[in-house]
C-alpha cells in the first residue's frame, strides 16, 4: 500500500524556524519533468540561440557601420540587454543554460578538450576575476564606445569566443562560465532574488551514494557549474540547464517558483565579493545614467579643471572609480553606524550582510536604465529585422513612446525596487532593534532617491 503523503501537503521547515508549504514542484507535472529530462532540452534553446548569435556576430562584423540601423548592434544592446535582468528576475540562470559561450564550450570539450581540473587560482579567485571583467567591460565601453560601434561589439564577443574556446579546450566543464563570464557575477547576484528555484529534496538527498548529479551519468554529464544539488542553498550558481533533472535517479529535484528576494532574507554565508559586487553595480549604474545627462560636460570640464587635463580618459576614470567607490563608501558607513547604534554583529559582517539587500535596488535601477533604451529606441528592433528579410524602412524617430511617459516607468520600477531592497532588509534583521536598522533602511532610501534623482533628468539618447 502507497503510503507516500501527497506532494500538496508537504510541510518543511523553513529557514526561520517556521512550518512552511513546500511551494509547487513544477516537475509534478509529467509534460515539464518529461520535456527536461529529454535531449530536447535545453538543446532545441541552446541551438536556436547560437544560431541567430552567429548571424549576430556576422552583422556586426560585417555589416553597416550604423549603430541604429545595424541588426546586430540592435539586437545584442537595445533587446538582449534590457531582457537579461527580466529573465534572471523570472526564471534564474536559465540564460545561462541556453548561452551561446555555453553550447560552444560543451561542443569544444566533447571534440577536444582535455578536461583537466580547474585551477586552484580560478577556483579561489574567480569571483573577483568576474567582478573585474564586468567593470571593465563597462569601462571600455565608455572609452571606446563599444556599444555605440558594431564593429567593437563584434570584436568583443570574438574575443570572448576566444576566451571559451581556450578554456574548454583545457579545463573540465564550463570553467569560463563559473570563473571569468563577464555576466556571471550579475547573473548570480540577480539570481539569488529571481522568482525560480531548483533544490534537492534533502531527506532523498541524503540517503543517496550516486551523487550522479554532480558526477553525471550516461544520460548527461555532471553538473557544469559544479554544484552538488544534496547541499545547494543558493540560485546563484544554477543555471537550471537540467543535468541533474536527467541524473537524478531518486527523483530528488525540484523545481518551483518562489517569493522574489526571498533567498536574500536568509543567506546562510554571505561573502564579500557578492556584497561588494552589489554595492559596485550600484555605482555603475549611476556611471551609467550620468554619462546620458546633459550635465555629464560640465562635470567632465569640473574633473579637468583638478586634474589639469582635457583627456577624457583620465577625467572619466576619476568619475568611474569615484561612482563605484560612492556606494561602497555609503555601505560600509552605513555598516559602522549600524553597529554603534546596537547592531550585534561586527562592521564587516554588517556590510557583507546588508550588501546583498542593495540588489532589488540595483536590478531595478538596471532595469530603469535599460528601459530608457528599449522604449525611445525600440523601433529599432522591427525596422532592422525587416532588413534580415531585404526590407529597408527607417522612421524618423526610434522612440516608441514619449520621454516624459519612460520617467514615470522609470519612477515606478525604482519604487519596486526600492520596497524589495526595504523588506530584504526587515527580514534580514528581524531580531535586532529597530534603531539599530534606521542607517540600513536610510541608506536604501538614499539610493532610491538618487536614482530617481538622474532619472528625473533629460537623457540623451544612445542612437
Amino acid at each position: 500500500m502507497n503510503m507516500a503523503i501527497p506532494e500538496k501537503k508537504l510541510r518543511a521547515p523553513s529557514t526561520n524556524g517556521n512550518m512552511e508549504k513546500q511551494p509547487f514542484n513544477l516537475l509534478s507535472v509529467p509534460a515539464i519533468k518529461k520535456f527536461m529530462q529529454s535531449r530536447w532540452y535545453p538543446g532545441i534553446f541552446q541551438w536556436i540561440v547560437i544560431v541567430v548569435f552567429s548571424y549576430i556576430v556576422f552583422k556586426l562584423v560585417a555589416g553597416t557601420a550604423n549603430p541604429s540601423k545595424n541588426f546586430g548592434t540592435t539586437m545584442t544592446w537595445v533587446l538582449w540587454w534590457p531582457i537579461i535582468p527580466i529573465l534572471f528576475i523570472a526564471l534564474g540562470r536559465f540564460w545561462c543554460a541556453i548561452c551561446p559561450f555555453g553550447k560552444l564550450s560543451d561542443i569544444v570539450r566533447k571534440l577536444v578538450g582535455s578536461e583537466r581540473p580547474m585551477p586552484k587560482f580560478l577556483r579561489k579567485y574567480g569571483i573577483w576575476l568576474i567582478d573585474l571583467f564586468f567593470i571593465l567591460i563597462t569601462y571600455s565601453d565608455h572609452v571606446w564606445g563599444i556599444v555605440e560601434s558594431p564593429r567593437g561589439s563584434g570584436y568583443l564577443l570574438l574575443i570572448l569566443v576566444t576566451m571559451v574556446v581556450a578554456t574548454s579546450v583545457f579545463y573540465e566543464r564550463r570553467t569560463f562560465c563559473k570563473t571569468l563570464c563577464f555576466l556571471g557575477g550579475l547573473a548570480g547576484n540577480y539570481s539569488r532574488a529571481g522568482s525560480l528555484e531548483l533544490r534537492g529534496t534533502p531527506d532523498i538527498c541524503k540517503s543517496c551514494k550516486s551523487q550522479s548529479c554532480f558526477k553525471g551519468s550516461e544520460k548527461a554529464e555532471g553538473c557544469p557549474m559544479f554544484q552538488y544539488v544534496r547541499t545547494m542553498d543558493s540560485s546563484a550558481d544554477c543555471n537550471v540547464c537540467g543535468n541533474c533533472i536527467k541524473n537524478c535517479p531518486n527523483d530528488s529535484i525540484r523545481l518551483s517558483f518562489r517569493k522574489p528576494t526571498k533567498e536574500l532574507w536568509f543567506i546562510k554565508n554571505p561573502k564579500l565579493e557578492h556584497a561588494a559586487l552589489a554595492a559596485v553595480i550600484m555605482g555603475i549604474v549611476f556611471v551609467q545614467n550620468i554619462t546620458m545627462l546633459e550635465i555629464w560636460g560640465e562635470i567632465l570640464e569640473k574633473i579637468g579643471s583638478i586634474t589639469g587635463t582635457s583627456s577624457y580618459i583620465i577625467n572619466f576614470t576619476i568619475a568611474y572609480v569615484i561612482s563605484m567607490a560612492l556606494p561602497i563608501v555609503l555601505l560600509l558607513g552605513t555598516a559602522k553606524l549600524a553597529s554603534k547604534m546596537g547592531m550585534a554583529d561586527t562592521v564587516k559582517r554588517n556590510f557583507i550582510r546588508f550588501g546583498y539587500a542593495i540588489i532589488p535596488l540595483d536590478l531595478a535601477g538596471h532595469l530603469g536604465h535599460n528601459l530608457f533604451h528599449v522604449i525611445t529606441e525600440g523601433k529599432a528592433i522591427w525596422y532592422n529585422s525587416l532588413t534580415v528579410l531585404g526590407v529597408e524602412n527607417y522612421p524618423g524617430s526610434l522612440a516608441l513612446l514619449p520621454t516624459s511617459s519612460v520617467q514615470l516607468l522609470q519612477y515606478a520600477i525604482i519604487a519596486v525596487g526600492f520596497a524589495g531592497s526595504i523588506f530584504t532588509v526587515y527580514k534580514m534583521g528581524n531580531k535586532s532593534a529597530f534603531k539599530s536598522m534606521l542607517p540600513i533602511y536610510g541608506l536604501m532610501l538614499l539610493l532610491a532617491v538618487i536614482n530617481i534623482y538622474l532619472f528625473s533628468l533629460p537623457m540623451s539618447h544612445r542612437v
